[in-house]
Formats: C-alpha cells, structure tokens, sequence
C-alpha cells in the first residue's frame, strides 16, 4: 500500500511526478492554486491547457509542468467556470487524476485541497472525500507509491491531518474487532 503524506505549503514547489491542479473544465489558469501554476510555472501550461481544450466535468488531463518542479501537472477538472464544486464532481476528478497518474506509471502525486477556495466547498467534506478516494486506489493496483496532499496554511493541514487520524485509528479498531 502506498504512502500519504500530508504537509502544509506550496504545491507549485513540490517535485513530485505530477501535481494536481484544481481546474475548471475550461482548462483555463485563473486564481487560487491555477494561477499559483500559471505564474510559477509559466505560460506553456496554460498553452498546453489551449491545445488539449476542454475536458468534462470530473476528468482530468495531463500537461507539460513548464518550470515547475514536477515533472507533469494534472489539471482535476472540479468545476465549470464560475460554478461551485459539487461532491460528485469531486470525487470523480479524485478519481480520474489518480488513474490518470498509474496510467502513466507515475510514483508520486501531490494534491491540494481541490475546490476549496474559488469552488466553494467545505474543506473538511473535501478532506473526507479525497483521502477515501485515495485510500479506494491504494486498495488496488497502482504504480503510485506517495500521494501527497500539500494544504495551503495550517487550518487546512489541521482539518486533513484529523481526518485522516480519524481514518487510521477506525482502521486499527476494526483489526482488533477480528
């Protein structure tokens, strides 16, 4: 089973094999973490969002990560423009970047907290989805062996760090119910 890992900071500085991108389905690099990638990363990603064009509500596609540190980024597309993010969307843009990453063989991937802050949704309903969806993919066949969650400020990190504590100490009871 592979690891996550999670920590407080900068995604666009992480050199994981990929870093996730919490995207509209327009591919377009606006504000929060898109815009940290566009403006760390340079204007080849938004580009290479430009020559790949849309993609649909809860998929994910894969560029180039222009002078990024990771090799690749992963655009999750959790919204349309200018709309809020939806658990159902969520989830599966989770799903698609993770099968995205084994598809291509990766080993590492690094996550925000995706759809947080322009999408509108709950940090702690989105800590609860996204480390399920992982844990769901680790419980199969991968080549991924970290995901990374890099979660922007402290409050943020405090709200992953205690679900996924959660989710440990309910793991470890139910060995010991057996």
């Amino acid at each position: 089973m592979g690891r996550i890992l999670l920590s407080e900071g900068d995604i666009t500085a992480v050199s994981a094999d990929a870093i996730v991108n919490a995207a509209n389905t327009e591919l377009r690099l606006g504000s929060g973490v898109a815009g940290a990638i566009r403006q760390r990363g340079g204007p080849s990603i938004q580009k290479a969002c430009d020559a790949h064009g849309p993609v649909p509500l809860g998929a994910a596609a894969l560029t180039a990560a222009g002078d990024l540190a990771a090799r690749f980024v992963i655009h999750a597309a959790v919204m349309e423009p200018g709309e809020r993010v939806a658990e159902p969307a969520l989830r599966a843009a989770t799903r698609a970047s993770l099968e995205l990453a084994r598809a291509r063989k990766l080993r590492s991937i690094a996550f925000p907290a995706l759809g947080t802050g322009v999408g509108g949704f709950s940090m702690q309903r989105c800590a609860e989805v996204m480390l399920a969806e992982v844990r769901a993919h680790f419980a199969g066949e991968t080549s991924l062996e970290a995901v990374h969650f890099v979660l922007f400020g402290e409050p943020a990190y405090r709200v992953f760090e205690q679900v996924n504590d959660a989710e440990k100490v309910a793991a470890g009871m139910a060995r010991l119910a057996r």
